[in-house]
C-alpha cells in the first residue's frame, strides 16, 4: 500500500526496514523467502523484530532479492547492523511517491500548506479533498503533503484504500507504511511528534476509512490527515475542501492572455507530449473554446490533448466539443496521463473516460438527489437558491440548501459571489445529467419544469421592466438570458402556452437590448399556433400590446395595429387599466405612422386621461410627452414646452430618470427648432448623460442628431464633426442612415460643400420616408432646398414638402418658412 520509501531521522529499525522494501518490490513474505532462499519464518521473524541481528549472509540474499543497489543497498545493509546510513538520509520520515508537476494549483497548494501547517486551526484534525474522479485531487494531495513535511517531525506517510477494505486492514496499512508492525507501535513511533497521514479515494471503503481513521485521531494527539475522495469521510474534525476544475479562458479572452489560464497551460502541456509542433496562432481562438467546453477537468483535458497526434485543435474542438464525456483513453496511449493513486497506478483499471469519471460520482446520489441533479442541468446560466428551489419538486426530505452543499462537498457544483451565491453544474456534470435523465425518461419533466419556472421568473420582472427600475430588471434578465431562450425554444414545441405567456413578459426587455426583431417573430409565431387560441385572455392581449410594441421599434408598426386594437378591447373587457393605458400609448404611436394623426392624438389623450383618472403619475408622464409632438406639429412650441415641463415635474415625482432624460431630450430639439441652437446643443448633451446611464441607444442616436444640427448651426464645428463620427465612425461601409446623414448634410452645408449637402440630404430623406416621425422628413427636406443648386431639384423638394405637411397636418415654424421662401 506504499508508493516510496524513505527514512526518519533516527533511522527505523530493520524490521520496519525489510518490510517497507518487501512491500515496495510488491512481494509477500513467502515470495521473498523463496527468491532470496531462506527460509519463510526468516523473514517473518525479522520484519516482527523477534529476530537477533541477521547474519550478514542472509541480509546479502535479502538485498539481492529486493533488487537493491546503491544508496539503498548500503542504507539496508546500515540498518541490518543496527547502524545509521552512511549516505545522507532524508531529514523526515517521509513514505510517498514524488509530487510529479501540477499545473495551475499554485495557490490550492500554498493555501492547503498553510492550513495543516497551523495545527491550531479551530478543532481541525484533517482535510478532505473531495471532487470528480480526474480533477486532480490526489496530485493536489501529494504535492501539499510534500510542501509540508518539515512540519511534521513525526513522519508523513500516505496509503491508498482498495476496494472492501476492512478497518483492520486500514489500521494495518496505516502502521505498515509509518514502518512499524502494528497499530499499537504508532505511539512510540511518533513519539509525540506531529505526523500527517495522507489518505487516497476513501470512497473505496467509506465506513472502513471513518471508523480507523476515528481511532487513530483518538489514540494519537499529534496526528493530522490529508484525504482525497469523490466525498469526504464524515468526521466531526474534518474540513472539507472540493477541488475545483482548472480556470479556463473566458469568451472574450484576448488570444496573447490564452496560454495565462490553468487549463489552457495543462492542455499545451500535454499537447507538447504528443507532438513536436508548437500551438499555431491560428489554433489559439480553438484552443481557449475547446478547454472552456471541457469545463476545465484535467482529465477530460488530458484525454482531449492526446487526440492532438492525429488531430489539430480545431479538428478536436469540432469532433468533440459536442461530445465531451465520449473523450476516453487507456494508459498505453501515448499522452494520457490517467487518474493515477498514491501507488502510482491508474485508479481505476480499464478504460478511463471522462464519462465514466463523472458516473462514479453521479452513482453516489440517491434517487431524489439525481432527479434534482436533472433538473438543475436544465439551466444555461448561472443560477440562485432562489431558482434551484423553484426548479426541484420539494419535498419534506429533500431540503434544497442541504443538497447544494451535498452537491458541492461531491465536487458537482461550482459556487461563486459576496453577498449571494450564484451556483453552476460543472459542464461535464450537467451533460451526464442530461443524459441520464434522457435514460430514465425524466427529460422533459425536466425542461418542462424549467421552461414553467423561467415563465413565472420573466412574470415576477416584468412589471418593473419601466421606470427607475427598468435597467436593473433588465440586467436580472440578462443573467438568464441562455435559459430565457431555451425555456421558449422548447416551450414553444412542447407547452405552446408556457412559451406564449414567457414571450408575453419580455417586449420590455428585448426592446431596451435591441432585440425587437427576435422578439417580434417569437410573438407573431406564437400567437398563430392554434394550440394558445384558449390561453388566457389576459396573456395574448399583453403579447398582442408587446407584438405592436416591437415592431413599432424598426419601422413595421403599420402592419400591427391590429394587433394593439385587439390587445385594447382586450383590456376594456378585463377592467386591466394598465394594460388600455400601454395600448393606448402603443396605438397612439401607431396612428402616427400611417399619418392617421387625429386618431394618434385621440389615443395619447384618451391615455392621459385615464392616467389622471387612475392617478398614475408616470403614466401621466409618457401621455403629457407623446403630446408634446402634437403641439410641435401644429406650430406651437410653447404649448410643447410647458407639457414637457410637465413631464419633468412628474417624472421627477416618481423617479424615472429615463423619461426626464426622454424630456429633456424633446427639449432640446424644440429650442433648436426655435432657433436657440447654442441652448439646444447644451441641453441635448445632457439628455445624451442622462440616456448612457440608463440604457437608451435609440433615443440616444435622436439626440446625437439634435445636437449635431445644432452644432453645425451654431457654428461649433468640432463639436459637430464628432457627432458625425460618433454616428458613423469613420471606415464605416454601412450605408448612412437618417440621423447621419442629416447632420453630415447639416456639416456640408455650413462648409460650403453645397454638392455633397444635397446629396446627404437625399438619403435622409428616403431614409426618414414613411417613418415614425414626420419632422424628420420635414428636416431633410428643407435642407435639400438650402443646399441644392438645381431649380428643377428643389421645385420637386418644396412640392414633396408641401404635400407632407398637407397630409400630416405639419405648420411650418417661421424659421423653416424662411428658408423655402
Amino acid at each position: 500500500m506504499t508508493a516510496d520509501h524513505g527514512a526518519d531521522q533516527g533511522g527505523p529499525g530493520f524490521d520496519a526496514v525489510l518490510r517497507s522494501y518487501r512491500l515496495r518490490a510488491k512481494l509477500t513474505q513467502d515470495e521473498l523467502a523463496a527468491r532470496a532462499a531462506v527460509g519463510v519464518r526468516t523473514v517473518r521473524d525479522l520484519e516482527r523484530g523477534r529476530a537477533s541481528r541477521p547474519q550478514r549472509t542472509t541480509v546479502e540474499l535479502l538485498a539481492a532479492a529486493l533488487g537493491l543497489a546503491g544508496a539503498d543497498r548500503l542504507a539496508f545493509l546500515a540498518a541490518a547492523r543496527g547502524q545509521a546510513s552512511q549516505t545522507a538520509p532524508p531529514p523526515r520520515y517521509v513514505r510517498l511517491p514524488p509530487p510529479g508537476d501540477l499545473i495551475g494549483r499554485d495557490g490550492d497548494v500554498a493555501e492547503l500548506a498553510d492550513r495543516l501547517r497551523d495545527r491550531a486551526a479551530e478543532g481541525s484534525r484533517g482535510i478532505t479533498l473531495v471532487g470528480l474522479a480526474g480533477v486532480g485531487k490526489t496530485s493536489l494531495a501529494l504535492s501539499v503533503a510534500h510542501r509540508v513535511t518539515e512540519a511534521y517531525p513525526g513522519g508523513v506517510a500516505g496509503i491508498v484504500i482498495t476496494d472492501g477494505s476492512t478497518t483492520g486492514e486500514v489500521l494495518g496499512g496505516v502502521a505498515a507504511v509509518f514502518g512499524v508492525g502494528r497499530p499499537d507501535d504508532l505511539a512510540p513511533r511518533f513519539s509525540g511528534r506531529s505526523a500527517l497521514l495522507l489518505i487516497d479515494a476513501v470512497e473505496r471503503a467509506p465506513e472502513a476509512v471513518a471508523e480507523a481513521l476515528g481511532r487513530l485521531l483518538a489514540q494519537h494527539p499529534t496526528l493530522r490527515f490529508l484525504a482525497t475522495g469523490r466525498h469526504p469521510v464524515g468526521l466531526p474534525t474534518e474540513r472539507v475542501r472540493p477541488v475545483a476544475p482548472l480556470d479556463a479562458p473566458p469568451a472574450d479572452a484576448a488570444p496573447a492572455d490564452v496560454a495565462r489560464y490553468p487549463a489552457a497551460a495543462l492542455f499545451m502541456d500535454r499537447l507538447g507530449r504528443v507532438r513536436e509542433e508548437p500551438v499555431e496562432p491560428a489554433e489559439v481562438t480553438a484552443l481557449a473554446a475547446l478547454v472552456r467546453r471541457l469545463g476545465g477537468l484535467p482529465i477530460a483535458i488530458e484525454l482531449a490533448a492526446a487526440r492532438g497526434r492525429v488531430l489539430t485543435i480545431p479538428e478536436i474542438l469540432d469532433r468533440y466539443g459536442d461530445r465531451v464525456l465520449d473523450l476516453s483513453g487507456r494508459p498505453a496511449d501515448g499522452g494520457v496521463l490517467p487518474v493515477r493513486d498514491l501507488s502510482g497506478r491508474p485508479a481505476d483499471t480499464g478504460v478511463v473516460s471522462v464519462r465514466e469519471a463523472v458516473a462514479a460520482s453521479y452513482r453516489l446520489l440517491s434517487t431524489d438527489e439525481q432527479m434534482a441533479l436533472h433538473r438543475l442541468a436544465t439551466f444555461r446560466n448561472r443560477w440562485s437558491l432562489d431558482l434551484a428551489e423553484r426548479i426541484v419538486d420539494r419535498s419534506p426530505d429533500l431540503d434544497v440548501v442541504h443538497l447544494l452543499d451535498r452537491f458541492l462537498e461531491l465536487g458537482l457544483l461550482s459556487a461563486r459571489g459576496a453577498r449571494a451565491f450564484r451556483f453552476r453544474l460543472l459542464d461535464v456534470v450537467g451533460d451526464y445529467a442530461l443524459e441520464q435523465a434522457a435514460v430514465q425518461g425524466d427529460l422533459p419533466a425536466a425542461r418542462r419544469r424549467h421552461a414553467e419556472v423561467m415563465a413565472d421568473l420573466a412574470m415576477s420582472i416584468a412589471a418593473e421592466l419601466k421606470g427607475a427600475r427598468l435597467a436593473d430588471a433588465a440586467a436580472r434578465l440578462d443573467d438568464v438570458a441562455g435559459d430565457l431562450g431555451a425555456a421558449l425554444t422548447y416551450a414553444a414545441r412542447e407547452q405552446p402556452h408556457t412559451a406564449l405567456r414567457l414571450a408575453a413578459c419580455l417586449p420590455r426587455w428585448w426592446r431596451f437590448r435591441g432585440r425587437d426583431v427576435t422578439g417580434r417573430q417569437w410573438l407573431r409565431r406564437l400567437l398563430a399556433d392554434p394550440r394558445t387560441a384558449d390561453a388566457a385572455p389576459a396573456t395574448r392581449a399583453w403579447a398582442e400590446v408587446g407584438l405592436a410594441q416591437l415592431a413599432l421599434e424598426h419601422g413595421a408598426g403599420a402592419e400591427e395595429i391590429s394587433s394593439a386594437e385587439s390587445a385594447l378591447a382586450g383590456f376594456i373587457r378585463l377592467g386591466d387599466v394598465s394594460g388600455q393605458l400601454i395600448a393606448h400609448t402603443q396605438l397612439a404611436a401607431l396612428r402616427m405612422t400611417t399619418r392617421d394623426y387625429d386618431r394618434a392624438r385621440h389615443h395619447a389623450e384618451a391615455a392621459c386621461e385615464l392616467a389622471r383618472d387612475s392617478g398614475r403619475i408616470r403614466d401621466m408622464a409618457v401621455a403629457e410627452n407623446n403630446l408634446s409632438w402634437h403641439e410641435v406639429r401644429a406650430g406651437n412650441l410653447d404649448a410643447a414646452r410647458a407639457r414637457l415641463a410637465e413631464v419633468d415635474r412628474l417624472a421627477s415625482r416618481c423617479g424615472e430618470h429615463r423619461l426626464r432624460a426622454v424630456a429633456v431630450a424633446n427639449l432640446a430639439e424644440i429650442e433648436r427648432l426655435d432657433g436657440h441652437v447654442e441652448e439646444a446643443a447644451r441641453l441635448g448633451r445632457d439628455a445624451i448623460a442622462e440616456l448612457e446611464d440608463v440604457g437608451d441607444p435609440g433615443h440616444r442616436r435622436r439626440v446625437l442628431a439634435t445636437v449635431g444640427l445644432a452644432a453645425a448651426e451654431a457654428g461649433l464645428m468640432e463639436e459637430a464633426e464628432a457627432v458625425l463620427e460618433e454616428l458613423r465612425p469613420p471606415g464605416s461601409t454601412a450605408p448612412l442612415d437618417g440621423p447621419a446623414a442629416v447632420v453630415t448634410g447639416a456639416v456640408a452645408l455650413q462648409r460650403g460643400d453645397a454638392d455633397r449637402a444635397a446629396e446627404a440630404f437625399t438619403v435622409a430623406i428616403e431614409a426618414y420616408d414613411g417613418g415614425h416621425d414626420p419632422r424628420d422628413a420635414v428636416e431633410a427636406l428643407i435642407g435639400l432646398i438650402r443646399s441644392t443648386r438645381d431649380l428643377d431639384r428643389r421645385a420637386k423638394a418644396v412640392h414633396r414638402l408641401t404635400e407632407l405637411c398637407r397630409t400630416a397636418d405639419i405648420t411650418l415654424l417661421p424659421r423653416e418658412q424662411k428658408h423655402i421662401a
